[in-house]
């Protein structure tokens, strides 16, 4: 039986114009998250339009250097976003930070979170990090598998949040 072949990823800069496309995939990933609302927290209510409110200052990525929106294609269906800042959770310079990075649940499990990955390394070389929300199981599962696997990277570090600012793995590393 003949398999398959992988998926072709495409990830590149959001136009501005392409904003919406963002702040649509936005109500998924925020979606997804509020399964792990903790029990007592305000969570992710939704608003009065039956909706997630918007992403804080999600126009500053189109606006301010060192911010970068993109897009994540599959196959050349809209398929996921990324947005890379450089604010660092434990203290240190980085210059690009995985502010946030989303894939739509049909294009997981088949490697396309870690190929799209594979290829922000290689747009944006520098020292990265990545730091996961501590109730999420499924990112640190695949973060430091992806991180890994990735043919540029060097000097991967693994430290915990200090509790107060971020809770739960932060992974450091360099990207040629």
């Amino acid at each position: 039986m003949e398999r398959a072949a992988p998926p072709e990823v495409a990830v590149r800069l959001a136009r501005a114009d392409e904003q919406v496309l963002i702040e649509g995939l936005l109500q998924f990933y925020i979606y997804d998250f509020s399964e792990m609302d903790l029990p007592g927290t305000p969570g992710f209510p939704f608003n009065g339009e039956g909706r997630f409110d918007s992403y804080p200052a999600l126009a500053d990525y189109w606006r301010l250097e060192g911010l970068r929106p993109l897009l994540i294609h599959v196959n050349g269906e809209l398929a996921g976003f990324a947005l890379l800042n450089t604010r660092s959770h434990h203290g240190g310079e980085v210059a690009n930070n995985v502010g946030e990075f989303f894939v739509a649940r049909r294009y997981r499990r088949d490697g396309v979170g870690a190929r799209a990955l594979h290829q922000m390394l290689a747009l944006y070389p520098g020292r990265w990090e990545a730091a996961v929300v501590e109730r999420n199981h499924a990112a640190k599962l695949f973060w430091p598998k992806a991180i890994a696997s990735a043919p540029n990277t060097s000097d991967i570090e693994r430290r915990e949040g200090d509790g107060e600012h971020w809770r739960g793995p932060i992974w450091s590393f360099n990207a040629a």
